[in-house]
């Protein structure tokens, strides 16, 4: 009957549950006097949760702590959740103790643990039940997660209308698309203080020249864009989404009856993901076209034979780049 510490230790263990056998680590104190393992009801419970957490794995169910985690990423409580999905007030307490969810469950947790928009859909539709408080604390969360992952919600978005493309290196030029060298090669003609009126029009020009001239020179682009022949020349897909990431600064101008997209220096001038190779073909392309005015860079394109060579709406190919003005 004497008292002494006793040491907690993990045993490997197997078990079949729902008919699918499953490993992982029990937990059990260990009594070295007496050569013998115990568990108390804390965890008896614990290891219950470890042989449903290695099940969950198995079948790719979300484990108990990633349950949890997605709470805590929107600092929601486990009954306001349930009121927002629609769910009965204590499964989400089940699903973190000792209840596996089914897929479907399974499913939409997933999906708000990566769409933070549509947490904050699910809320604004259960806002009336809901204590203002509460309300505001989890708004302000997921406002917070959504403008976060904002950039890789257009990043994918950008990704997915290159798609079509990522094979055809003749419209590529060779080279994957690199949305963080665009970011940079976006940021280093804003940042030139050779660069005059960088509005958009402007600024798509001079990343194709800059692509073009790379692919005349090293027989590669540097983005990874795939353009178009349109009425202004030649424009990359997807540009008006490539303009939106993070890293891109401009403003709104209301021209006429239209809106103009002047691109802005930034704080940053680090270009971490250009070589030297890819800025020395930049400091080329502004040195021919950084103080160029918008008319001079449109007639000089539409006198390139990659752009007079192609049918308009047409994707450009870079083989022509080899006829470049540009040395």
């Amino acid at each position: 009957m004497e008292e002494h510490d006793v040491q907690k230790v993990l045993l490997r263990e197997s078990n079949r549950f729902k008919g699918v056998p499953v490993e992982y680590d029990a937990a059990y104190f260990y009594c070295d006097r007496a050569g013998e393992t115990y568990a108390d009801e804390e965890l008896v419970s614990a290891n219950d949760v470890a042989m449903k957490d290695a099940y969950r794995r198995v079948s790719g169910l979300l484990a108990t702590d990633e349950i949890i985690g997605i709470r805590s990423r929107y600092g929601i409580t486990q009954s306001d959740l349930c009121l927002l999905l629609g769910w009965g007030g204590k499964t989400v307490t089940r699903y973190e103790s000792h209840q596996v969810q089914d897929n479907a469950h399974d499913t939409i947790l997933k999906k708000l643990r990566d769409d933070p928009e549509w947490f904050l859909t699910l809320l604004e539709s259960a806002k009336p039940s809901l204590v203002p408080a509460a309300y505001a604390k989890y708004y302000k969360a997921g406002i917070r997660l959504y403008e976060n992952d904002g950039d890789s919600y257009l990043r994918r978005a950008i990704l997915a209308r290159y798609a079509p493309y990522m094979d055809r290196a003749e419209f590529s030029g060779d080279r994957k698309l690199a949305l963080d060298v665009v970011a940079d090669a976006i940021r280093y003609f804003a940042n030139s203080a050779s660069v005059t009126s960088l509005y958009k029009v402007k600024l798509m020009k001079l990343l194709w020249y800059t692509d073009a001239l790379s692919y005349k020179r090293r027989g590669h682009a540097v983005t990874g864009m795939v353009y178009q022949a349109l009425p202004m020349g030649a424009v990359p897909i997807a540009h008006d989404t490539i303009i939106e990431l993070s890293d891109i600064r401009y403003e709104e101008m209301e021209i006429g009856d239209g809106t103009a997209y002047k691109f802005l220096p930034t704080e940053d001038k680090d270009y971490r993901y250009l070589g030297t190779e890819d800025k020395d073909i930049m400091d080329a392309v502004i040195c021919r076209f950084g103080r160029a005015s918008k008319g001079e860079i449109v007639a000089a394109m539409h006198r390139e034979g990659a752009y007079a060579k192609t049918a308009p709406g047409d994707i450009i190919r870079f083989g022509h780049a080899m006829e470049l003005s540009l040395a």
